[in-house]
């Protein structure tokens, strides 16, 4: 009796729409609109940080994120702001995913978060047999480190933290020197 299953997955579908809708209209109701010209770089960065949280698993308003370039290579740190064991827990399985994809040359994950091809992956994922990636917890989520001796390897990494520092308006160190200091 096949004729059943349609009405089913239609009210699915619309089961479906009726929440986005609903989501997105509280979405709405909550923020006033600010003024016109900041109106779309917000409304990015808010978005930026939806598909952060839907795709890391942690609020990315109450993480730290640090994108530092080193020598070497670079280094992304994500922590959770205060003690969330589950949150911290949830950071440092996303960073071992994450260095598993690199390594492997697969991008689509910051690819899905930006929504577009991320400055300095396409690189990295050409050079990623010269690159290594280590992941290391700390107190409250992890680190993942990549290292490589490889000069344009070492640009791309730079090129990439550089990207992910403006767009998730987070820290991080822009010079090498400065962070050579710091992780040594």
């Amino acid at each position: 009796m096949p004729h059943h299953s349609s009405p089913r997955r239609v009210l699915l579908w619309s089961t479906c729409a009726a929440v986005l809708v609903l989501v997105a209209g509280q979405a709405r109701a909550q923020s006033a609109p600010p003024p016109h010209h900041v109106a779309s770089s917000d409304t990015s960065f808010a978005e930026l940080q939806r598909r952060g949280k839907a795709i890391m698993g942690v609020d990315q308003y109450t993480s730290v994120h640090e994108f530092d370039a080193l020598r070497d290579g670079g280094r992304i740190e994500l922590q959770r702001a205060t003690d969330d064991s589950a949150g911290t827990r949830t950071i440092r399985e996303h960073l071992r995913t994450i260095a598993a994809a690199f390594r492997a040359g697969d991008f689509s994950t910051p690819a899905m978060v930006h929504l577009r091809e991320v400055p300095g992956t396409r690189a990295m994922a050409a050079k990623r047999a010269a690159i290594s990636y280590a992941v290391r917890d700390l107190p409250r989520g992890g680190e993942l480190v990549m290292t490589t001796s490889d000069r344009d390897a070492i640009a791309a990494i730079h090129e990439f933290m550089a990207f992910q520092r403006g767009e998730h308006h987070a820290g991080g160190r822009s010079d090498p020197m400065d962070a050579m200091h710091h992780h040594h």
